[in-house]
């Protein structure tokens, strides 16, 4: 599955899950980066994102290591974790 497609899948989950968001940990070029996934948009924690939607944030060269499941809305100082440090086969398997 392509980068591309993965992300559109998350990102239809989160539309699916509006309660949830989604911390989608990566490599990116051998730099760690953090995505978050909330009701449908994806925006990088580390990086800039661009301004275009259609630009993908998560180029095809990541490695997602594994993803975070929060209540939403995102609070940095505070995060609320539903589930930590799922393996990306794992979550993959419920998108299906």
């Amino acid at each position: 599955m392509s980068q591309a497609t993965l992300a559109a899948r998350l990102e239809n989950y989160t539309l699916q899950h509006p309660q949830e968001v989604l911390v989608v940990h990566a490599q990116i070029e051998q730099e760690p980066d953090e995505i978050i996934i909330f009701k449908g948009f994806s925006s990088s924690l580390v990086r800039p994102t661009n301004f275009d939607p259609e630009v993908p944030v998560l180029p095809e060269s990541a490695d997602i290591t594994h993803i975070d499941r929060l209540k939403g809305p995102y609070q940095p100082q505070a995060p609320q974790y539903i589930e930590k440090e799922i393996p990306l086969e794992e979550f993959i398997s419920r998108l299906l």
